[in-house]
């Protein structure tokens, strides 16, 4: 009973289990992390107030929450009593009764009534309740174990110590090592006691780095969702806008029909009348009557060609391209980062091996046999085929695009403009002062400084975007073909300007997109 009873007390009142790395808040009540991370996040995502799931005190902000380390240390001890199983009295026969201690001599364990009767007779060694008796006895002589050996580290009984392989060792009373291993283990643990406070301080962090990735995922998600909204709303605006123009021309072309209907049902009635009128003339048997009625103009009025309207298909087209257009326009506005400048860079020929042939726009690359005869030049690459930018970043937030060859093995990065002109190290990403992403022979690699890490795109790279944050010193490539994948990112302390750089070999091309 009193076991169910402190069960229930070290259970977490959300999952109803034990704690598994109990935390408490600052009200004093405690859960497991994962529950009561699990309980915050869905109050932030509902747009809940905090509050604690006990009492409900609330938090105006996300409540930190420590580690208990006092209740970790009874859950572990509460769980380490549940497994063990229970040591029953070897006289209560008639009766499970638990026993409280084992006679090591006897080998029995026994209950407080016969363990009061042991005690009167004999002054035996006592320990706790245990049903193995066979590591506190000498393998080789069956005889309890007294004595230890520090200079092979092993318990001993005294046999050993007199006539065994031990004799003549430097031996101690258990007691003793155990109270000198004991005292070299807290030294140990005070030791350790620091570094597992970093532990849990960096297990915190993670956490927290974790919850806010959450959180900015979930608002992410929001501004996704109410920019579709919008996006679909403004759809439904323009999409009413063509089809009341088809309407409009539907109706005024039905309009126009049923005016030429009516007009036409006019000069049908007029024309029955004047045959009607013919008709009892030329029944008529008096002449001078029928020559002298005022009606008898007999000449036949011509019919006017009505004038149909038909549906202006190519106005129908030029207002849905103008609503096209406006959905466009507003979609960019919306979704284009005000903060991010888009880099117009142009190829520097300047830097351009002899073996690099340059578009005349400037943008375009290409690795070919023929060697062009450009004037020397102290910025000029002379021994692999690169070639770099005009234009530099010193501060701000970049971005730029590139397309790249199927064939050949290509390099598309940034450099210093203090990077070696030839020799190995000038190479884009083998030296400190470039960082590239690289194909070569198929195989991606981002490198600096002549380390590489190997990269598996999802499928082959042929529009690579170049994101720069110069402040927060760091450098993402991202693969823009289906799907859209973030490739690699390199993280430094920029200590001068960087110019978009590139590397070219076997018959390979880039091109800088103009954005």
């Amino acid at each position: 009973m009193a076991s169910a009873s402190l069960g229930e007390e070290l259970s977490c009142s959300i999952c109803l289990s034990l704690y598994r790395e109990p935390v408490t808040l600052t009200c004093g009540h405690s859960f497991c992390r994962d529950c009561i991370m699990t309980v915050l996040e869905t109050q932030k995502a509902s747009g809940k107030v905090y509050s604690c799931p006990e009492c409900r005190a609330e938090y105006p902000n996300h409540p930190l929450v420590e580690k208990n380390r006092k209740l970790s240390n009874i859950v572990e001890n509460f769980t380490a009593m549940q497994e063990k199983p229970e040591v029953r009295c070897t006289f209560c026969v008639d009766a499970l009764v638990p026993a409280v201690k084992t006679c090591q001599q006897c080998e029995t364990s026994m209950c407080v009534k016969h363990l009061a009767a042991h005690n009167q007779t004999v002054d035996h060694v006592l320990v706790e309740p245990t049903s193995s008796l066979q590591n506190k006895k000498c393998s080789s002589h069956k005889k309890l174990l007294e004595y230890y050996c520090t200079e092979d580290s092993t318990c001993l009984c005294v046999s050993c110590c007199l006539v065994g392989t031990h004799k003549g060792h430097q031996v101690e009373l258990l007691e003793e090592a155990s109270e000198k291993k004991k005292e070299e283990l807290r030294h140990v643990l005070k030791n350790m006691a620091p570094k597992g406070r970093i532990y849990e301080e960096k297990i915190q962090s993670l956490q927290d780095h974790k919850r806010k990735a959450q959180e900015k995922a979930a608002d992410e998600k929001k501004r996704v969702t109410a920019l579709f909204e919008d996006i679909r709303r403004q759809l439904e605006v323009h999409e009413m806008k063509v089809l009341n123009e088809i309407t409009r021309q539907e109706e005024q072309i039905s309009q126009s029909v049923s005016d030429c209907i009516q007009h036409l049902e006019t000069q049908g009635g007029e024309l029955s009348r004047k045959m009607a009128r013919i008709e009892k003339m030329c029944n008529m048997t008096d002449p001078i009557a029928v020559l002298q009625d005022p009606e008898s103009d007999t000449a036949d009025q011509d019919m006017e060609e009505p004038f149909v309207q038909d549906l202006d298909d190519f106005l129908i087209l030029l207002v849905l391209q103008k609503s096209v257009n406006e959905l466009i326009t507003q979609m960019k506005s919306q979704v284009e980062f005000s903060f991010l400048k888009k880099a117009d860079l142009l190829l520097d020929e300047d830097t351009a091996h002899n073996r690099l042939k340059l578009s005349d726009d400037f943008r375009t690359a290409t690795e070919s046999d023929t060697r062009h005869c450009r004037p020397n030049s102290w910025k000029r690459f002379t021994t692999y085929c690169q070639v770099m930018s005009s234009e530099s970043f010193s501060s701000g937030r970049h971005y730029w695009e590139v397309e790249v060859s199927d064939d050949g093995d290509w390099e598309v990065g940034v450099s210093y403009p203090s990077i070696e002109r030839q020799g190995d190290k000038s190479g884009v990403g083998d030296n400190n002062k470039s960082w590239s992403y690289h194909r070569y022979k198929d195989k991606h690699s981002a490198s600096h400084d002549s380390g590489k890490k190997s990269l598996n795109p999802h499928s082959p790279c042929r529009r690579l975007g170049i994101y720069l944050d110069y402040e927060a010193g760091r450098l993402s490539f991202y693969q823009l073909d289906d799907p859209v994948s973030h490739l690699h990112t390199f993280t430094a302390t920029f200590t001068e300007p960087l110019h978009a750089a590139f590397y070219l070999d076997y018959k390979a091309w880039v091109k800088v997109i103009s954005l």
